[in-house]
C-alpha cells in the first residue's frame, strides 16, 4: 500500500462520503461503541486511547470505555487504536514498518475505526487527527482550546495512511514547548519536553555549537594549543575554532563523543558542530583542504565524516549532525556526507518577508541549499522565525512560512527547527504563528491562508477579519518597502511608514470593538495589539516628524508616557520574559520609561535664528542604541538640552549610539550634520570619542572625526559633520575609542539636522 506524503485525505473523505456509509459513533447521549487498546501497546498508545476518550466525552456527553484487545465484547462496534491483530487482519498489505516514527492509520472497515500509525507516536498522532479533522476539536495554545459539541457524531468512510516527509518539527515559541501541546500540535523537537507517555520526543546530545563543550579551552589548550585554530600564526582559543587536521584532536574529541553516547544512547543523535564565531583554522594542512574543497565545509564534512565512521561502529542507529553556518554554509566540491551524518543548514543571513526559493536577495541561499541537497540525502533546516533584537515589533514573515517550509522539504530536509520567540509571550501573534508552522511542518501542502483564518476566527472570534487585515497590511509594507528583512532588526524604520500605522491602529481599534464585552477575547485582542503598540512608542518622536513632514494623520498615544506606563503593565500581566534573545524585559522597561522626558529642549545655538521648518532635533530617545547596559545607556544628565543623554563607557569602541536616517529624512534637501557631545575626562588631552556618518550601502565613511578630550571635556560641545545629502542607508554614529584610563564615559546629548537653503 503506497505510503502518502502529501495531502491528508480525511478532509476530502469528509466532503464527498456523505451520510449513506457514516459511523454512528454517538448519539443523544448513548453509544454502541468501545475503544480496544491493541495487545502490546505502548505507554503513547494508552495515552492516546485516554485521550480519545476524554475528548469525546467532552464532545458527545458520552465516556466510551476501554479495554485491552483480548478483552474486547464480542459483536461489539469498535474503535481499534493501536497495532493490532485486527487492524493487520482487516488490511493485509498495509505496511507499517514504512511509517517510520510518526506516521498514522486512520481508517474505517465496516462498523470499526482504526487509529493506528508508527511507533512511538503514529497512534497518538492518528487519533489526534481523527478528533481535529473529524470531530472538530482544536488546541489554539496549552491552555486555550476547542471541543465542539457533537451530541451525533457520525463519521464517513475514513481511508488515510500518511507519513510526514519531516521526521523532526520543532515549532520553538515558549508555550509550543509545553509537551502535552507539543503533541498534540505533532511536534517532536528537541526542546518539545514531550513526556514519554504522550511519546517522548528527540533528542540532539550537545544540542549545536559543541566543539568546545566536547574539547573544552580550560582542560586541553595548556597542554595542546596545536588542537585549537591557528590564526595569523597564533594558535588560539577565543573566537576560535578546532583545527580539524590534527588526527590526535580528533582521536580525543571522538571519546568524549562516544562518552556522551554512551550516557544516552536512546538519543539518536548527536550534534557535532563549529562554535558559533567565525575563527576557522588557518594552519596549512587545514588551508590546503579549504582550498581542494572550495570552501570550509568541506574540511568540516571530512572531520566528521571521520568521527562519525568510529561512533557508527558502535552506535550504528545514532545520526551525526553538523552545521552548515555562516562560514561553513556553502557546499563542498568534493567532500560528500556519510550516510550517518546530518547537515543542519542555516537560514540565519536570509531575507524573511520574501519567499527562499523565488527571492533575488535569497539566490545565495537558494544555491547553497540545492547544492547540499544534491549530495546529502539528509538535510535539517535551522530556520529564523522571528527578530531576535525586537522580539514585541512587528515581523512581517508570516507569508513566507508556508513556501519556505515547501521548499525546504522539496530539498531534502528531513528536519525543521523554527527558532520563533521562545523567550517571550507578547510578540506577534505568536499563539498563532506556533499553531500554523506545526501544521504545515507535519503537511506542508496545507493552505496557509485558511490555516490563518481557521485560527484567528477560532481564537479571536468576531476580530478575526480586522486582524486579518492588519496582518496582510503588515506583509503590504515590507512588500513595497524591497528591502532586506533580516532576524536581527531594532526598529521598523526601514519598512514600515506612518501611513502603515495608521492603518494598523485604524484595524485594531476595529478589532477591539468587535469583541467589547467579552473580557477572554478582549484579553487576546490586547495582548495581540502590544507589538503595535510598541511600533509606536519604540519610534515615537520619529513618526511624529514623519506625519509634520508628509502632512500625515498621526494615530499614535497622545500620551507617550502614559502609554508608555499601560505598555509596561500589559506586557508585565501576560508575562512577557524577555523583549530581545537573552534580556529581560525589564531593560526595555527602562529604557522606555527614559523616552519620555518631561523636559522640553532648548533650541540648538545653531538654529534659534532659523524657522523651525529647517531644523531636525534629534533626541536620544530617537537613537539605536547597542549593546544596553553594557556598551550605553540612558542616563539623566542635568547638563543636556532635555536633562537626559546616552552614556557610553570608554571601555569599548563600538558604534553603540547610532541615528539611521529614515526615509523622511531623506527626501529633504541636503543638511548640515551636527552632534551634542561631551566627555568625562581624567586626562587633560587625547582622543574623547569618534563620530561620523557611514553608508551602508557604498560601503563607507561620509564623514569621520575624532572629538579630542580638551574639546569635550567642559560641557556639551558642538562636532560639525559637514553638509551631505542624506540617504536612507546612512546613519550617524558615535563610539568611545577604549582609553578608560584617560576617559570615563562619553555622552551624546543630541544630533542636529539644519537644512541648506
Amino acid at each position: 500500500m503506497r505510503i502518502s506524503l502529501g495531502v491528508l485525505c480525511i478532509v476530502a473523505a469528509l466532503c464527498c462520503a456523505g451520510t449513506a456509509a457514516a459511523l454512528t459513533l454517538a448519539k443523544d447521549g448513548a453509544s454502541e461503541y468501545t475503544i480496544v487498546v491493541a495487545d502490546g501497546a505502548l505507554a503513547p498508545e494508552r495515552t492516546a486511547a485516554g485521550e480519545l476518550q476524554e475528548h469525546l466525552a467532552a464532545a458527545t456527553g458520552v465516556t466510551l470505555p476501554i479495554v485491552d484487545e483480548k478483552d474486547a465484547p464480542a459483536g461489539a462496534k469498535l474503535i481499534v487504536v493501536g497495532p493490532s491483530a485486527r487492524l493487520k487482519a482487516a488490511f493485509p498489505n498495509l505496511e507499517m514498518d514504512a511509517l517510520g516514527h510518526d506516521g498514522i492509520v486512520v481508517k474505517t472497515a465496516g462498523d470499526t475505526l482504526y487509529l493506528a500509525g508508527g511507533r512511538p507516536r503514529g497512534t497518538l498522532y492518528a487519533v489526534y487527527t481523527f478528533l481535529e479533522d473529524v470531530v472538530g476539536c482544536r488546541w489554539w495554545t496549552s491552555a486555550e482550546q476547542f471541543i465542539p459539541s457533537r451530541p451525533v457524531l457520525e463519521i464517513p468512510v475514513l481511508d488515510t495512511v500518511y507519513a510526514p516527509a519531516l521526521r523532526y518539527r520543532e515549532a520553538f515559541y515558549r508555550d509550543a514547548l509545553n509537551g502535552v501541546y507539543a503533541a498534540r500540535s505533532k511536534c517532536n523537537g528537541h526542546h518539545d519536553g514531550v513526556p514519554e507517555e504522550f511519546g517522548g520526543h528527540y533528542s540532539i546530545l550537545g544540542w549545536c555549537h559543541t566543539f568546545y563543550q566536547l574539547m573544552p579551552p580550560e582542560k586541553y589548550f595548556a597542554e595542546h594549543p596545536e588542537w585549537y585554530s591557528e590564526i595569523n600564526g597564533q594558535r588560539v582559543s577565543d573566537g576560535a575554532q578546532l583545527c580539524l587536521t590534527n588526527d590526535a584532536m580528533r582521536a580525543e574529541l571522538t571519546k568524549n563523543a562516544l562518552e556522551w553516547i554512551r550516557s544516552d544512547p536512546s538519543a539518536g543523535m548527536i550534534s557535532i558542530t563549529q562554535n558559533d564565531c567565525g575563527g576557522n583554522c588557518q594552519c596549512a594542512k587545514c588551508a590546503a583542504i579549504e582550498s581542494e574543497e572550495g570552501a570550509p565545509s568541506g574540511l568540516l564534512v571530512r572531520f566528521v565524516n571521520s568521527v562519525a565512521e568510529d561512533i557508527g561502529k558502535q552506535y550504528p542507529d545514532v545520526l551525526v549532525e553538523t552545521l552548515a553556518y555562516q562560514y561553513t554554509r556553502k557546499a563542498p566540491v568534493k567532500a560528500r556526507p556519510r550516510e550517518n551524518v546530518v547537515i543542519r543548514l542555516c537560514t540565519i543571513e536570509c531575507s524573511f518577508s520574501e519567499p527562499l526559493a523565488t527571492a533575488p536577495r535569497n539566490a545565495d541561499f537558494r544555491r547553497d541549499m540545492e547544492a547540499w541537497s544534491a549530495i546529502a540525502g539528509k538535510l535539517y533546516v535551522w530556520d529564523y522565525v522571528t527578530n531576535f533584537r525586537q522580539y514585541l515589533l512587528p515581523h512581517a514573515n508570516i507569508q513566507s512560512l508556508a513556501p519556505n517550509i515547501r521548499f525546504f522539504v522539496a530539498n531534502n530536509c528531513i528536519g525543521l527547527f523554527e527558532q520563533g520567540d521562545t523567550g517571550s509571550s507578547c510578540g506577534e501573534f505568536v499563539e498563532l504563528r506556533a499553531w500554523v508552522l506545526a501544521h504545515l511542518m507535519w503537511d506542508p501542502s496545507r493552505d496557509p491562508n485558511a490555516l490563518i483564518d481557521e485560527f484567528l476566527a477560532g481564537y479571536y472570534g468576531p476580530a478575526a477579519w480586522p486582524l486579518r487585515r492588519y496582518i496582510d497590511c503588515m506583509s503590504d509594507a515590507a512588500s513595497r518597502a524591497d528591502v532586506h528583512f533580516g532576524c536581527f532588526q531594532d526598529t521598523t524604520a526601514s519598512w514600515l511608514g506612518i501611513e502603515d500605522l495608521n492603518a494598523a491602529e485604524a484595524f485594531f481599534d476595529a478589532a477591539e470593538a468587535a469583541v467589547k464585552g467579552d473580557s477572554v477575547l478582549e484579553a487576546r485582542v490586547r495582548r495581540a495589539r502590544l507589538p503595535l503598540t510598541y511600533a509606536w512608542l519604540n519610534r515615537y518622536h520619529a513618526l511624529k516628524r514623519s506625519a509634520r513632514l508628509l502632512k500625515q494623520p498621526f494615530s499614535g498615544p497622545a500620551d507617550p508616557a502614559a502609554a508608555t506606563e499601560a505598555f509596561i503593565g500589559a506586557c508585565e500581566s501576560f508575562d512577557v520574559g524577555s523583549f530581545q534573545e537573552g534580556a529581560p524585559f525589564e531593560g526595555l522597561a527602562s529604557v522606555l520609561r527614559s523616552r519620555f522626558s518631561a523636559v522640553a529642549p532648548s533650541v540648538p545655538d545653531v538654529c534659534k535664528d532659523l524657522p523651525e521648518d529647517r531644523w531636525l532635533d534629534i533626541q536620544e530617545t530617537e537613537f539605536r542604541l547597542t549593546g544596553i547596559g553594557d556598551w550605553v545607556e540612558l542616563v539623566d544628565d542635568p547638563a543636556a538640552s532635555d536633562g537626559k543623554a546616552a552614556r557610553m563607557p570608554a571601555t569599548h569602541s563600538q558604534w553603540a549610539v547610532q541615528f539611521p536616517i529614515s526615509s523622511d529624512v531623506a527626501t529633504l534637501a541636503p543638511r548640515h550634520c551636527y552632534l551634542y557631545v561631551r566627555c568625562d575626562a581624567n586626562a587633560a588631552a587625547g582622543g574623547a570619542m569618534q563620530c561620523g556618518i557611514y553608508d551602508a550601502a557604498a560601503p563607507g565613511h561620509v564623514a569621520q572625526v575624532t572629538v579630542p578630550i580638551e574639546t569635550a571635556r567642559d560641557g556639551y560641545q558642538l562636532v560639525d559633520l559637514g553638509v551631505h545629502a542624506l540617504t536612507a542607508s546612512m546613519y550617524v554614529w558615535v563610539a568611545p575609542v577604549n582609553n578608560p584610563n584617560e576617559v570615563d564615559a562619553v555622552y551624546v546629548d543630541r544630533i542636529v539636522l539644519v537644512g541648506e537653503e
